[in-house]
């Protein structure tokens, strides 16, 4: 009997579980899950894994709080907030010695932490949506595809890439493998650097934020400046910023994007690798940000009043 395809999915949030749910159901694979949540870790270990929402089913997960538990894996996903990168990573990094490691998290910047603790890398991001509603428990909002690619500078092989995504299609969540990721990740990091900060400093659900013609014109301000950015380093959006705000008035209404959630919850954001992504790739190629550095600012700016 051939040894089963052992795959780490580091952090369990809505992203993180999403994922683990899915591959759980492919036949040959064993999946891993770690977090520090414990009650959501032992839910996970005792009941398996519920999805809600858009799927009803109930995988069959591993998961722990210690990453040192985790066996040899084949790939790792990198699903945790951004501040929480290079922890989780360098944690787990025996059992990912070998292994081909995706990062599917928020902005800019996570792979080049990634890639200081394992090998062989791939860029990643994904659209889909949920939420994490009780331990054990996500659910399941929004269908989108998964796009990989290579980390250029300590890139994972191209058969590996595409190995990982038939794995992930196979579960249920379309993923692309491509050559060139940096496009889909740009993509989605430029309509989220123009809409979260907005939606954190304002309190505004997506609809009502977009919707208002002045913040409506910061919230463009923003994505022309990050074109500029992108067209001055090469990359390729794969659509129009504006259209994915256009679509999100009509069916993210009430969506509060992470960044406010995270500001309601008085907990760090990931300004830094949003805006402060664009921002640091616009001075390594010389093109000035000043609108995504003030939101860099004025978001730090809130997190200071928490501690006063």
């Amino acid at each position: 009997m051939s040894e089963p395809v052992r795959i780490a999915v580091l952090g369990c949030g809505a992203i993180g579980s999403l994922y683990a749910a899915h591959l759980a159901r492919v036949p040959g694979t064993e999946v891993w899950a770690v977090d520090p949540w414990a009650d959501h870790v032992a839910a996970i270990d005792r009941d398996g894994l519920r999805v809600t929402g858009l799927a009803d089913f109930v995988a069959r997960v591993r998961a722990t709080t210690d990453a040192s538990r985790l066996p040899r894996c084949d790939f790792g996903i990198v699903a945790t907030k951004s501040l929480h990168t290079r922890e989780a990573v360098s944690a787990a990094a025996a059992a990912l010695e070998a292994a081909s490691v995706v990062s599917v998290q928020n902005g800019l910047g996570n792979e080049e932490v990634v890639a200081e603790s394992v090998v062989r890398v791939i860029r990643g991001s994904i659209v889909t949506a949920g939420a994490v509603t009780a331990p054990g428990v996500v659910r399941y909002d929004g269908v989108g595809d998964s796009y990989f690619g290579p980390f250029e500078p300590s890139p994972a092989p191209s058969d590996e890439i595409a190995a990982l995504a038939t794995l992930l299609s196979a579960g249920g969540l379309r993923t692309q493998a491509l050559a060139d990721a940096r496009g889909s990740q740009w993509t989605k990091v430029v309509f989220n650097a123009a809409t979260s900060p907005l939606a954190a400093l304002t309190g505004l659900t997506m609809g009502p934020l977009c919707t208002d013609p002045d913040l409506r014109r910061q919230i463009d301000a923003l994505i022309t400046e990050a074109l500029d950015v992108c067209t001055a380093s090469g990359i390729e959006l794969l659509r129009d910023p504006a259209e994915s705000v256009d679509e999100a008035i009509d069916v993210a209404w009430g969506h509060k994007p992470s960044m406010l959630q995270d500001v309601l919850a008085r907990r760090a954001t990931e300004v830094d690798v949003l805006n402060g992504g664009i921002s640091a790739e616009g001075r390594q190629i010389g093109v000035p940000t000043p609108l995504h550095d003030a939101m860099v600012a004025l978001v730090h700016g809130l997190e200071s009043s928490w501690a006063g």
